[in-house]
């Protein structure tokens, strides 16, 4: 298998979690487009339970606990990013109402039925598929709680074969916003807000504290096929996104529970 198809899941964990522990973001965003959709979701208090789904090392989250209230727990499978999350929580003053443990959204989550206000994720249902998840999570939310979820998805209902396959080797669930309310609408949420993440969620936010930890990331790993071949594959992500772009990108889906 060439770099340039290699998905994310086939490199081993530890080289991933090493990779992106350098970085705030492990995925395009921003505070500001994270603030956005939380300006969709109404009534949340102190009383309040948030869960923030594959919260990596936690940039969207700690935006999150600096702008709403309520308790807020972080889940990631990687225990190196849940230290690093609940170390910035701590450095931010936020450890008594913003925590994170170690688990997999792939299994039955660790809550009571209709207990959660708040399910947010950013960049990160790709990993148990955006209809299965929207499925699943709702058992957990409260009557009228809310999801909010960036998705990758197209622009366009056509798009060159190239960038297409590219989406169909790493997330053929990839599809039209459209398509993508429509799903939320059948699992029982009101569709509530749908806003495409700017560029700048990308270039300035992902791309470039990527690009700058790279040369360093290799000279580490001097030798390294394996750590070749997952710089390769994000730099060819990159120069796709910037050839491709009109095309796709992230979008930002809030659902209200009904």
């Amino acid at each position: 298998m060439s770099n340039e198809n290699k998905t994310i899941h086939e490199f081993d964990f530890s080289l991933i979690c090493e990779y992106f522990s350098n970085v705030e973001r492990q995925g395009p965003g921003s505070p500001e487009a994270t603030i956005k959709a939380l300006s969709f979701i109404d009534n949340l208090t102190s009383e309040s339970r948030i869960v923030d789904l594959g919260c990596g090392t936690g940039g969207q989250t700690m935006t999150l606990a600096q702008n709403a209230p309520g308790q807020i727990m972080g889940i990631d499978l990687f225990p190196d990013f849940i230290s690093i999350f609940n170390r910035n929580a701590h450095a931010l003053g936020l450890s008594n109402r913003v925590q994170g443990i170690v688990g997999s959204m792939l299994e039955p989550l660790p809550f009571e039925r209709e207990t959660l206000d708040l399910i947010w994720t950013e960049g990160s249902i790709y990993n148990i598929g955006f209809e299965r998840g929207v499925n699943e999570w709702r058992q957990y939310l409260k009557t009228n709680g809310y999801i909010a979820v960036s998705e990758a998805s197209w622009f366009t209902e056509k798009c060159p074969d190239e960038i297409y396959n590219f989406w169909m080797a790493h997330y053929p669930e990839i599809d039209t916003i459209p398509n993508k309310v429509a799903q939320i609408q059948r699992a029982g949420y009101v569709p509530v807000a749908t806003f495409i993440l700017p560029e700048n969620c990308w270039t300035e936010h992902y791309f470039a504290p990527c690009s700058r930890i790279q040369e360093a990331f290799l000279q580490k790993h001097s030798g390294d096929q394996t750590v070749k071949e997952l710089i390769a594959g994000q730099r060819h992500e990159m120069a796709l996104y910037q050839k491709y772009k009109e095309f796709y990108g992230y979008v930002f889906y809030i659902g209200k529970k009904i």
